[in-house]
């Protein structure tokens, strides 16, 4: 999970930077623990917190 705060400064390329690698690092940890060939839309959607309020 990213850290609270990564992206807080939009302009901030580092940050995104590091915010993508985080979560592609979610969708990896995701990927390898699952029993499917792949991922549903559905759990890649809950892997990246979409539609998730702010924490």
């Amino acid at each position: 999970m990213a850290p609270p705060g990564t992206a807080t400064a939009p302009g901030d390329p580092e940050c995104i930077a590091l915010a993508e690698i985080e979560l592609c690092g979610e969708l990896i940890i995701a990927a390898s623990a699952a029993d499917e060939e792949r991922l549903s839309a559905d759990r890649i959607d809950e892997v990246l917190r979409v539609g998730a309020g702010p924490r």
